[in-house]
């Protein structure tokens, strides 16, 4: 297998500020040869990406794989939908879930897992406008606190 490790690609940070996140899924994703070669220089971006189910399989949409610089014909469309490789029980759990009233899916990184290609994807439940505000306001606490405890250590 080639080196051990993994080895983020992309981060979706702004999941995190929209989405209340209940329970992550590792995917693999079914990708052709040039898109793998521009993954691996970093060239991905899943902050308008989506994964909905389609019948017995997982698709994700929107998530963006440039073009490999070096590559030819073979070049595939930026933005085409992706199959996500996942066992059937776990389709059929996520679909459970999904079906539950407010839950989206959203893939959260992109990373290589011992050389395969893989995208982490969240169960989410969307966050309300007050909700996004407390867990800004929370954040600043923590900050602010984190600069006290700070300064007063310096003295």
């Amino acid at each position: 297998m080639g080196k051990s490790g993994m080895k983020l690609v992309a981060n979706n940070k702004k999941a995190y500020h929209d989405y209340f996140i209940e329970d992550t899924y590792e995917a693999g994703i079914a990708l052709h040869g040039t898109e793998v070669k521009s993954l691996r220089m970093g060239k991905c971006s899943i902050k308008e990406a989506f994964v909905r189910p389609d019948g017995e399989e997982m698709f994700v949409y929107q998530m963006h794989i440039s073009p490999y610089e070096k590559g030819n014909i073979f070049n595939k469309d930026p933005l085409r939908t992706r199959k996500l490789l996942l066992h059937k029980y776990e389709i059929r759990k996520i679909m459970g879930q999904v079906a539950q009233k407010g839950y989206t899916l959203v893939p959260l990184k992109v990373y290589f897992k011992d050389s395969l290609a893989k995208v982490e994807i969240g169960l989410a439940r969307g966050k309300k406008l007050y909700d996004k505000r407390d867990t800004i306001a929370k954040k600043d606490q923590r900050r602010e606190a984190e600069r006290d405890f700070k300064v007063k250590n310096l003295y």
